[in-house]
């Protein structure tokens, strides 16, 4: 049994349990190895590095046995790499490839080639790494990019350094861009270096291999420990990090509130080409490194792995806010970071013209990914949580990489160039290209009330599906922890909020902010419904229903439109009414006129809000019993004595009613929130009714 408990810097993670239930399908053992590196960041980060494992197979056309690599495929994850995300390739093909190869022009052709090389015809793309695995001779294969690796192949002497920690027992290959030629390179470093255990690849990451995928898997966490530790010896001699500590942290509780101020400021102007969501961290090590002295001369360097500045842009953009600074002043506050926001496009795009290229693709988004603010924190930003959220993590390991190197010689980055040359090569944009067609909502925030449940949860569920980060609110939290459970990762958070309390309203919506940047839709479904005659009905029951759906609607779309103003990005407000608004029916007088109330204001504001573009609609529903929680007890039952019925009756008495005789369900009043926000851009103060067509509801 195998038992290792002499880790510091790495997380050993290997179960010899699940191993051996694993051990004859060497494919499989290849898998687990790839995900438990991939469990742990300081190893490699999401989407980062590569594995690979090579097995005997019988040849489907000959029945000869053929040696097969199997290797994560392009745009793959190996923390969560499956069957479905690799490549299998003929080795003896891939490597008969060194036989048409003409040379570093001839880099994307051979790409192409790698599909001649298949033997699962069900493979994932090869990556652009195929070669650099298929040239080396070794069963089980690892391409990492830990951090104390990458800071060992981006520090100043990285060759001599190399020799430094490890001796004979590690290669070296200086910089030069991933493909077919760097699998030479490799293959004539271990050729001129027989018996070394792994290969650092300058300004890259690192290479190690093993006979068993057990035997690979201890290479990669002792090589990388022996990294590890000879930084931290050389930090503890040097006695400081980054120079030392320039301005100091703000109280945690001070650096919340200044990111939740400045989030929707710095995503109102971040999304000046797209919608972008963003992504706050105040990690300790990012504190570290912002509030040093050295923070002025390395952040304009640069990051040096290109798996980190493809996610991260080149270079942060440094945000100093002085003790003068009023940031709760928009106007104040703007016109401090629009010129920084400004000078920031403008610097990137030098960066394209300089370093264009005739074939080079158009340029891209010119706007910043990350923000560091000094005793504040990291703010990143992208087209959805997950990929904001990567980002800071890739530019947490670019500091550690700046922290190791700095502490074993000097920090260097990639020179311009051949940052352009990997951030705009065409392979890459083919990659981003192959991606599916982004959802209508990608990129926006919607907040919904009453979301724990019923129609407030179905309109979540239709605008996530959609592609938008959603805030489910509600007063019950237990609701809300059930609900959740029901969203993909990233997607969706919640908090938990009495819409009839601004404070409460307030917090919620500012959770939203710090969540995912900001707040581009608000929909108001939370509510109740009390049907009783007007003796029978009280004031407690009429100020619950002003409270809930009239005071609730006020707050939510006071609060909201603050941040849509701040964003400078305009907005929906929704507002789930009721055909009782317009309809005068029997025993309903407190609902219907907080109903009519909710209407009414929804137009106001419309007319308010439309210079900034803030639309604001709503929508009436009607009948709505099937899956809805306003139908629960006793407003069923004042209903269906309404109308002289019983409870069970309700459902088909609401669907004979309507023109259409239709059930009207929860998922129909989420389409129409769906069509008004998305679809429908050009519409403001108007009335959409979801009742299956209620003559005396027609608007006019």
């Amino acid at each position: 049994m195998h038992v290792q408990n002499k880790y510091q810097y790495v997380d050993y993670l290997w179960d010899d349990k699940k191993a051996a239930s694993l051990k004859d399908d060497q494919v499989a053992l290849f898998l687990y190895r790839s995900n438990i590196l991939g469990a742990d960041l300081r190893i490699t980060n999401y989407g980062g590095g590569n594995t690979s494992c090579k097995t005997i197979e019988k040849d489907p056309l000959t029945s000869e046995d053929v040696e097969v690599m199997w290797i994560k495929g392009s745009g793959g994850d190996i923390g969560t790499l499956s069957r479905s995300g690799i490549a299998g390739l003929y080795t003896s093909r891939l490597r008969n490839l060194k036989n048409v190869y003409k040379g570093l022009d001839d880099e994307d052709r051979m790409v192409g080639l790698f599909y001649h090389c298949l033997y699962d015809l069900d493979s994932k793309a090869p990556s652009i790494d195929t070669a650099l695995h298929g040239l080396l001779p070794f069963k089980h294969i690892d391409h990492l990019h830990p951090d104390a690796l990458i800071a060992v192949a981006a520090a100043k002497d990285s060759e001599k350094v190399t020799k430094e920690i490890w001796g004979d027992t590690m290669g070296w290959v200086p910089w030069q861009r991933p493909g077919f030629d760097l699998g030479i390179q490799l293959e004539q470093c271990l050729n001129n270096n027989p018996g070394i255990r792994g290969i650092v690849l300058g300004s890259h990451g690192l290479f190690t291999w093993g006979d068993t995928s057990y035997d690979c898997y201890i290479n990669s966490l002792e090589v990388i420990e022996k990294a590890s530790e000879f930084i931290e010896n050389k930090i503890k001699a040097k006695g400081n990090v980054f120079g030392g500590q320039k301005i100091n942290s703000l109280p945690k509780q001070e650096r919340i509130e200044k990111a939740t101020q400045l989030i929707p400021l710095f995503r109102g102007l971040c999304s000046s080409d797209r919608s972008m969501i963003g992504h706050f961290t105040d990690h300790e090590v990012v504190l570290e490194y912002i509030n040093s002295h050295d923070l002025e001369r390395l952040a304009p360097m640069g990051t040096s792995c290109p798996d980190h500045f493809l996610r991260t842009k080149i270079q942060p953009l440094v945000i100093s806010l002085g003790q003068n600074d009023n940031i709760s002043d928009n106007q104040s506050i703007i016109k401090k970071l629009e010129p920084a926001f400004a000078q920031y496009r403008q610097e990137y795009s030098d960066y394209y013209t300089n370093c264009k290229k005739d074939n080079s693709p158009a340029i891209r988004d010119p706007n910043p990914v990350i923000i560091l603010v000094p005793s504040v924190g990291m703010f990143s930003f992208a087209k959805n949580k997950q990929t904001a959220r990567v980002a800071s993590e890739f530019y947490i390991n670019a500091i550690n990489v700046m922290r190791g190197a700095e502490a074993i010689t000097a920090y260097t980055s990639l020179p311009r160039q051949e940052a352009f040359d990997i951030e705009y090569w065409l392979l890459e944009e083919a990659k981003l290209q192959r991606m599916p067609k982004e959802k209508p909502l990608t990129g926006k925030v919607a907040f919904i009330t009453g979301a724990g449940g019923g129609i407030g949860k179905a309109i979540a569920d239709k605008l996530a599906e959609e592609g938008a980060n959603v805030v489910l609110s509600d007063i019950v939290e237990e609701r809300l922890i059930e609900a959740i459970k029901t969203f993909k990762n990233d997607t969706a958070t919640y908090a938990i909020s009495d819409v009839t309390d601004h404070q409460s309203v307030e917090q919620a919506i500012e959770k939203a902010c710090l969540d995912f940047g900001g707040v581009d839709i608000i929909v108001h479904s939370a509510g109740l419904a009390i049907s009783k005659p007007i003796e029978d009905t009280t004031e407690k029951d009429w100020n619950i229903l002003q409270d809930v759906l009239v005071k609730g609607q006020f707050n939510l779309s006071k609060v909201g439109a603050s941040i849509m103003r701040k964003q400078n990005l305009g907005g929906n407000i929704v507002s789930i009414a009721s055909k009782n608004g317009l309809v005068a029916g029997p025993n309903n007088v407190a609902y219907g006129t907080a109903k009519a109330a909710q209407l009414h204001m929804s137009r106001l504001m419309a007319a308010e809000l439309a210079p900034d573009k803030i639309r604001v609609n709503t929508v009436n529903p009607d009948g709505v019993i099937v899956g809805s929680k306003i139908w629960e007890g006793a407003w069923a039952e004042g209903r269906a004595k309404a109308y002289g019925i019983t409870v069970e009756e309700l459902p088909a008495h609401y669907a004979k009613r309507n023109l259409l005789n239709e059930i009207i369900y929860p998922q129909d009043i989420a389409n129409a929130v769906f069509a008004l926000v998305a679809v429908l851009d050009k519409s403001t103060g108007n009335i959409v009714n979801v009742d299956g067509g209620m003559a005396t509801a027609f608007v006019r």
